[in-house]
């Protein structure tokens, strides 16, 4: 008999049920590490495990990858679970998985990391955008299970410190699938409301399952958005939740989240009463102080004998006059001296000290001083100034530098001068301030 001949579907086949019968491949554990991770529109989650040696082509379907806690990325080390079976169109076996794990640490811990990154990125847990709590809440919204140790702690504690706060319960599941929107709803509530002065929101102790609707995104998103200062109050101490990086303070406890929250009764009366007594003392020297100084005031000179003072400032009025007039005397004594000593240097400089002496300036009609002959040319009109007066003349000769006769005159006739260096001088006197002498 002739060995039968396949199809290369008929052989694919023959494999798919050869290896989905064997039951050692129908629940695996398979780890290595992840490549090549591509999420499609669909929701399906391709990738490749590999090790130093081999590869194996992996894929999770939507419905299996709804219950993933993280995020995969390309070299997280990963233990999938699933089954090995044959895709008999392309003939290549792979793995079907049904879970992912992270390697060596859990997947909540791994989704808890990634989504603290993310929001820190964003800028959700900044101290800049923290609001500041008020010293005197009116009123408190308190968010966790009405059933729950944390809000008979809360409403106890406030009640103690601070009995003037009313406390409003806002009761919601803080465990299980639908604890996050509930959180996030009654956050929402609130501020629309808008009565509250504190939101404190938290739950007591547990795992990290138990504690993981407070690492929700939408939780964390609420509480940033919240106009209501937020106080996260999540019982547990080793580890911080997400809710606790973007509330405006964090509490250790619930019962720790109360005593943040209102000041203690009995403190504040005792500020108070201290604060009477710093006043009162304070009081009682200040009108100490006063009354000393009514007292020195009662005793001064001016109060017990008002004669006296009066006529003490008259004498005193009349000594300040006596020093200031003789301040002013020597003041004008030594002014008049001074300007003595000026008027007498003056008078030594003057010029019409040396014209007394006979000498003569000689100048150009615009007011120039004539220094020797190089200044005049022949015909110039020039102004000679003698003591008290003045003569106009008109240079002959200025190379000669000799006076020669002068011609013309409206009145008195002609006179012969002496001569001066071969020339003669005339002159015409109708006025003796003003002579008209011509030089030729």
């Amino acid at each position: 008999m002739a060995d039968k001949i396949y199809t290369i579907s008929e052989l694919n086949n023959l494999i798919k049920r050869i290896l989905d019968a064997e039951d050692a491949l129908t629940g695996i554990y398979v780890k290595g590490e992840m490549s090549n991770y591509k999420l499609y529109p669909s929701g399906h989650h391709y990738f490749t495990l590999k090790d130093a040696e081999s590869s194996l082509k992996c894929v999770m379907f939507k419905g299996s990858a709804g219950s993933l806690r993280f995020r995969p990325e390309n070299g997280m080390s990963i233990v999938a679970f699933g089954k090995i079976a044959v895709y008999p169109r392309d003939g290549a076996y792979q793995l079907y998985v049904n879970e992912l794990i992270p390697d060596g640490i859990g997947a909540l811990y791994v989704a808890y990391e990634q989504m603290k990154e993310k929001l820190q990125k964003e800028g959700l847990f900044d101290e800049r955008h923290k609001k500041p709590l008020p010293s005197f809440p009116k009123q408190i919204a308190v968010i966790t299970s009405p059933a729950g140790a944390a809000v008979q702690d809360i409403i106890r504690i406030l009640g103690t410190r601070w009995p003037m706060t009313e406390v409003v319960v806002m009761p919601v599941r803080v465990q299980g699938g639908e604890a996050p929107s509930e959180i996030t709803a009654a956050i929402n509530r609130a501020n629309e409301i808008g009565t509250a002065d504190i939101i404190i929101t938290g739950r007591g102790g547990g795992s990290i399952e138990d504690l993981w609707a407070f690492n929700d995104e939408n939780v964390a998103r609420a509480i940033f958005s919240s106009k209501i200062p937020i106080i996260s109050a999540v019982g547990h101490e080793p580890d911080v939740t997400i809710a606790d990086f973007v509330a405006d303070v964090r509490a250790s406890t619930p019962s720790n989240a109360a005593e943040i929250a209102v000041p203690d009764v009995g403190e504040v009366i005792a500020w108070i009463e201290s604060m009477d007594n710093r006043l009162c003392r304070a009081t009682v020297n200040r009108l100490e102080t006063l009354r000393q100084r009514i007292s020195d005031i009662a005793d001064k000179r001016v109060l017990l004998s008002h004669g006296n003072y009066i006529n003490d400032r008259r004498m005193q009025i009349d000594r300040s006059s006596e020093r200031l007039a003789s301040a002013m005397d020597r003041k004008i004594s030594n002014s008049r001296a001074r300007y003595a000593g000026l008027a007498a240097a003056l008078d030594a400089m003057s010029p019409l000290k040396v014209l007394g002496r006979g000498y003569a300036i000689a100048q150009h009609t615009d007011g120039r001083i004539i220094k020797e002959a190089a200044d005049v040319t022949a015909g110039d009109h020039i102004t000679v100034r003698l003591k008290k007066d003045e003569v106009s003349c008109i240079v002959g000769d200025a190379a000669r530098g000799g006076i020669a006769p002068v011609t013309g005159g409206s009145a008195g006739g002609t006179r012969n001068a002496p001569a001066l260096e071969d020339s003669t001088v005339r002159e015409d006197s109708t006025a003796r301030g003003n002579s008209q002498i011509s030089l030729f």
